[in-house]
C-alpha cells in the first residue's frame, strides 16, 4: 500500500513540477532549438529533470515518515541517493554552462568512486578488492552517459528507466533492502509522470540534469546487489546487464560505429539505434515502442534466468540472448547513417584491404557467430539428453570434445560454401549448403571423437540433436536478415503502396525484388490478377485481393500509391480498364518491361 501511495505521489508531482517548468524555461532560456544533429523540430522547453528529482524525493519522503525504523536498516539507500544528486548538480551545470565531455567524465567518475567507497564501508575490514572497485566506478560513470545519449528521441530514455526501475525493483528487491525498492518506485512513479510531458510530440525534454540523475540512480541502485553477493559476483550482475540492455546497447552500438566512421565518440548525431530504426522506415513512436519492448524482453529474460536458474542452468537462455542482441546490431549497422559517410575512417586506413576482405569477403561476423551457435546448440544437446543430475558424469567429456566439435564444424560450414552467400538473399539453395555443411561437420566430429577416445562417453542421440539443433539455428540466423529487411519494408513510412497487377512469373520477381531493394522504397500491398484460381490466395507472402472488379475497392482499401503491370499479356481492353480506374483515382499505372540486348 506504501509502495502504490509513493507511486501515485511521485507521479502527480512530476506532472504538477513538468508544468511549472515549462512555464519558467522559456524566461530563464532554458528553451531546445532545433538542430541538425538531433531528432528535435521545434523548439522545446528543457530542464525537466527538476521535475522527476521532485518528484522522486516527494514520492520517497511518504515512505521515510511511513517507516522511520526502515530507514536505520541500512544507509546504501542514502549514498545511492547523494550520488544522483551529485549527477543531477553536474547535469544542471553542464545544460546552463555546457561542461567538456571530459568535464563531465571526470566527474562522475569521481562521484562514482567515492559511492563505491560509502558503499564498501569505510572500514578497512570491509574494503573491496581492486577488481570490483575499478568495476564499480566505471560502471556508475558508464550507465549514466549511457542513459544522457540514450536521451535522443521523445520518450525513449523516460520510458527505458521507467521499465528498467521497475524490473530492478521488483527483481533484486530483497539485496536491495526495502528504502532503496521505495526510492525507485517513486523514481519510476517520476517517470510516469514526466512521460506525460515528454511522449512524442515532446512538450518537455529532461536536459542532462534529468538523463544524468536517472543514470545514477540505475547504476547506484544495480552495484548495491552485487556489492553484497561479493561471492556470487556474476549472478546479479548478469541480471543487471539483462535489465538494462537498451542504454548499454545503444552506448556500444554508437561508440563502436562512431569510431568506425572516423567521427568523436562525443559528438552528437542522429545515429542511435532509434535513429537507424526511423530510417528504416519505422514512425517516431513505433521505433520508442520497439525499443520499449527490448527492454521489456531484457527485464523478462532477467526474470526467467532468477526464476529458474536453480533447477535449470540459464547459460544457452542468456547466449540466445547474446546472439539476438548482435545480429539486432549486425542488421541495424548497415542502415545508412551519417549522410552516407559510415566507415569513412575504416575506408582510408591503411589496413582497409585487409580489413574489407576479412570481414566482407570471409564474413568474419558471420564465423564468430556460428562459432558461438556451435558451442551453444552442443551444450544443449547434451541437456536435452542428459537431464538433472545425470548431466554432471557427462560435463567433462563435453569439454574435452567441444573444440574438435568447433572446429570439424566449421571447417565443414566453410567447405560448404556458405561464408560466400549473401544473408539477404537467403533462400533454399542456401538451406542445402547449411544441411550439406552440418550433415558433413557431424560425420567428421563423430569420426573425430571414436577415434581419439573409441566411444568412451559418447552419445549417438547427442551428435543427432546437435546437428538438428545447429542447422535450425544456422538457417534462424540467416533468415532473420530477410524477415527483418520485410518487417521494415512493409513499415516504411517513405515508401510507396504498390498494387501488383498479375501474380504469375514476373510479378513473384516483381515483389521479391521491392523486399529486397529498400532503396525502390516500394512496398507491395497485394497482387490483383484474373485468374479465379489465385484468387484470396497468399503468393510470395502477398494477397491477391481478386480481379479486375476489385481493383477499384482494393486501391481505396489499401490507400495504393500505384499500380504495377507485371506481364506483357496484360494488354488491351484489360490494360484500358486498368488505366481509366487509376486515372479516376489520380494514381499513375506503370509497367515492368524485360529487356536483353
Amino acid at each position: 500500500m506504501i509502495a502504490v501511495l509513493s507511486f501515485v505521489i511521485a507521479t502527480a508531482t512530476a506532472v504538477a513540477m513538468g508544468a511549472l517548468v515549462r512555464r519558467i524555461a522559456p524566461a530563464v532560456g532554458a528553451v531546445v532549438p532545433p538542430r541538425p544533429d538531433r531528432w528535435s523540430t521545434a523548439p522545446t522547453p528543457t530542464m525537466g529533470g527538476t521535475a522527476i528529482l521532485l518528484g522522486t524525493i516527494a514520492g520517497f519522503v511518504v515512505v521515510g515518515l511511513a517507516t522511520p525504523t526502515a530507514a536505520a536498516s541500512s544507509s546504501a539507500w542514502a549514498w545511492v541517493l547523494l550520488a544522483a544528486l551529485a549527477m543531477f548538480v553536474v547535469g544542471f551545470y553542464d545544460d546552463r554552462l555546457q561542461l567538456s565531455p571530459i568535464a563531465k567524465l571526470v566527474a562522475s567518475l569521481v562521484i562514482g568512486a567515492f559511492l563505491v567507497f560509502a558503499l564498501s564501508g569505510a572500514e578497512p575490514a570491509g574494503a573491496l578488492p581492486p577488481e570490483y572497485t575499478l568495476i564499480g566506478t566505471i560502471w556508475f560513470a558508464g550507465l549514466c552517459h549511457a542513459m544522457n545519449l540514450l536521451d535522443n528521441m521523445d520518450g525513449l530514455a523516460a520510458g527505458v528507466a521507467l521499465i528498467a526501475t521497475a524490473f530492478l525493483a521488483a527483481l533484486l528487491s530483497p539485496s536491495l533492502g526495502p528504502m532503496l525498492v521505495m526510492l525507485l518506485v517513486s523514481l519510476a512513479g517520476a517517470l510516469a509522470g514526466f512521460l506525460y510531458w515528454n511522449r512524442p510530440r515532446a512538450r518537455l525534454f529532461m536536459g542532462d540534469c534529468g538523463s544524468l540523475f536517472i543514470g545514477a540512480m540505475l547504476a547506484g541502485a544495480s552495484l548495491v546487489p552485487i556489492f553484497n553477493a561479493r561471492v556470487a559476483f556474476v549472478s546479479p550482475a548478469v541480471l543487471v546487464v539483462l535489465i538494462l540492455v537498451v542504454p548499454l546497447f545503444d552506448t556500444a552500438f554508437v561508440l563502436v560505429l562512431r569510431r568506425l566512421a572516423g567521427r568523436k565518440a562525443s559528438k552528437g548525431g542522429t545515429d542511435h539505434v532509434s535513429h537507424r530504426l526511423a530510417s528504416l522506415g519505422f514512425s517516431e513512436r513505433s521505433a520508442v515502442r520497439i525499443l520499449y519492448l527490448f527492454g521489456l524482453v531484457g527485464g523478462l529474460a532477467a526474470w526467467a534466468i532468477q526464476t529458474w536458474s536453480a533447477v535449470e542452468p540459464m547459460l544457452p537462455f542468456v547466449a540466445l540472448f547474446g546472439v539476438i542482441v548482435i545480429l539486432i546490431g549486425i542488421y541495424l549497422a548497415r542502415v545508412p547513417a551519417y549522410n552516407a559517410q559510415d566507415f569513412i575512417a575504416l575506408q582510408k586506413s591503411s589496413f582497409a584491404p585487409f580489413l574489407k576482405d576479412l570481414a566482407f569477403r570471409w564474413h568474419a561476423g558471420q564465423v564468430m557467430l556460428d562459432l558461438v551457435l556451435i558451442a551453444v546448440c552442443y551444450y544443449v544437446a547434451y541437456r536435452l539428453r542428459f537431464e538433472g543430475a545425470s548431466l554432471d558424469p557427462f560435463l567433462q567429456y563435453f569439454l574435452s570434445t567441444l573444440p574438435i566439435v568447433v572446429g570439424c564444424k566449421l571447417t565443414a560450414l566453410l567447405a560448404s560454401g556458405l561464408y560466400q552467400r549473401s544473408w539477404d538473399t537467403f533462400g533454399l539453395r542456401d538451406v542445402t549448403a547449411v544441411i550439406r555443411g552440418v550433415g558433413i561437420g557431424s560425420l567428421l566430429t563423430v569420426g573425430a571423437v571414436f577415434y581419439l577416445y573409441r566411444g568412451e562417453g559418447a552419445s549417438r542421440v547427442v551428435f543427432v540433436l546437435d546437428a538438428l539443433l545447429l542447422a535450425a539455428a544456422i538457417i534462424g540466423t540467416r533468415v532473420s536478415f530477410r524477415a527483418m529487411n520485410l518487417v521494415a519494408s512493409s513499415r516504411n513510412k517513405k515508401s510507396r503502396r504498390v498494387l501488383v497487377y498479375g501474380a504469375g512469373g514476373y510479378g513473384r520477381m516483381l515483389v521479391r525484388e521491392m523486399r529486397a531493394n529498400a532503396a525502390w522504397q516500394m512496398n507491395p500491398v497485394g497482387f490483383i490478377d484474373d485468374d479465379p484460381l489465385k484468387a484470396h490466395r497468399w503468393i510470395v507472402g502477398v494477397p491477391v485481393h481478386g480481379s479486375i472488379d476489385q481493383l477499384e475497392q482494393v486501391m481505396r482499401a489499401y490507400n495504393v500509391d500505384e499500380v504495377l503491370l507485371s506481364s506483357p499479356s496484360i494488354n488491351g481492353n484489360v490494360e484500358v480498364r486498368i488505366r481509366e480506374i487509376c486515372a479516376a483515382l489520380n494514381r499513375p499505372v506503370r509497367r515492368l518491361r524485360m529487356e536483353i540486348t
